[in-house]
């Protein structure tokens, strides 16, 4: 029988997905903190035009997570009960809670088995009339068929809302993603491309839709409430939506304008830990990411590697994730297909069998770390555990 003990565990554990976190981010801190304003203010508008100028967007709203920009990107297309949002099985539970939140169906199409991108076929296919919105999601910072949704959008009368959570750097025949469809949604989150601990960004191609989206953002007030306790003196509100408290800090805006100033870098630095993983493995019994297609940048937010207990020799994905955290190496699971969660079973009655590219991919998938945080020493120790793992 095959050990598959460790042989030699790295000292310290090895956060997955730890942020690269520099002194300009605490001294941006530090000093907005001292300034008195650690709310929405000056510090997010300068975030928004950046993130606008770095992804050639007209538009940009800072809001304090994907979710949030998700599902005011839905309000904003004009979803209702009873329309339907097609979405990917292979995503964060967030996507499919938007569509829900916002009051649509969530309605599921299979994912592509290379790329694991939403398969355009499937998309296609599940076109109804009840149909609002197409949501793909750019898995891993891969850009999804862009030519092909966008042209399904336009012939069908659809929102395109794309979840860009994992591919900030992303782009798609020269065209940054996010600015293909009528909304854009970015991530922060801790473990992103560059973080600002929580946050997210909406990009709009419409400007009365950026305007909505503000205003929802700020429990429906009106247009830079935020000035209201300003030096120009006190501006009186009124109130023109229900919205959301779903505001950014000026806190979190001022680590993410530095972290943005080093985005490339961060990626070149990923780059070079993905290009060395793609040499340690390629003699493995791992599925391996597929390389870029021609044509695009992709972001290389997660490696993700696929576990098939019939070429491991029996080892199993979850048993290789315990040898992992055996080894002092963090993993993730980037993502169990959607319908494997119970809440969504019971609710859409949907089951992973019917998108069967999803589930086995949600059920052998694991994500290494490939933060630019890693040192090569750390790199190293990834490496070192996976073929321990596998005896290899």
């Amino acid at each position: 029988m095959t050990d598959f003990r460790p042989v030699r565990s790295k000292e310290r554990f090895l956060v997955f997905g730890a942020p690269a976190i520099e002194d300009a981010e605490i001294e941006a801190v530090v000093s907005t903190m001292k300034s008195g304003w650690l709310g929405t203010g000056p510090q997010t508008a300068r975030f928004e035009q950046a993130i606008a100028q770095y992804k050639g967007s007209p538009h940009a709203v800072a809001l304090n997570s994907c979710t949030a920009a998700l599902h005011l990107s839905l309000l904003a297309s004009g979803v209702q009960p009873g329309d339907e949002v097609i979405t990917t099985p292979m995503t964060f539970c967030a996507t499919v809670n938007a569509i829900i939140h916002a009051g649509a169906t969530p309605v599921l199409a299979d994912i592509d088995p290379v790329t694991l991108n939403i398969d355009p076929g499937a998309v296609e296919a599940a076109i109804t009339p009840r149909t609002k919105a197409l949501l793909p999601v750019h898995f891993a910072g891969r850009p999804c068929r862009m030519d092909l949704l966008t042209a399904m959008a336009e012939t069908h009368g659809l929102k395109l809302i794309e979840d860009c959570a994992h591919a900030i750097e992303t782009t798609y025949r020269g065209k940054p993603v996010g600015t293909f469809g009528d909304f854009g949604c970015l991530s922060f989150y801790v473990t992103k491309n560059i973080v600002t601990g929580e946050g997210g960004m909406v990009l709009a191609r419409n400007e009365a839709d950026a305007a909505r989206i503000k205003v929802l953002g700020l429990h429906g007030m009106s247009k830079d409430a935020w000035k209201r306790f300003g030096d120009e003196g006190y501006k009186h509100y009124q109130v023109v939506e229900a919205g959301f408290k779903y505001n950014m800090t000026d806190m979190q805006a001022a680590i993410g304008l530095h972290q943005l100033e080093r985005i490339e870098r961060y990626l070149a630095r990923r780059a070079e830990i993905w290009a060395q993983y793609d040499e340690a493995f390629a003699d493995l019994p791992l599925g391996l990411p597929a390389a870029p297609e021609a044509d695009t940048r992709h972001a290389m937010h997660l490696y993700t590697v696929l576990v098939d207990r019939e070429r491991t020799g029996g080892l199993s994905r979850d048993a290789f994730l315990d040898a992992m955290t055996r080894h002092n190496i963090g993993v993730g699971v980037h993502y169990l297909s959607i319908p494997e969660h119970p809440y969504y079973r019971e609710r859409f009655g949907w089951t992973p069998e019917a998108f069967p590219h999803a589930a086995r991919v949600g059920r052998q998938i694991v994500s290494l770390p490939i933060s630019a945080k890693l040192s090569d020493a750390d790199v190293a120790d990834v490496i070192r555990a996976v073929r321990q793992t596998l005896n290899a």
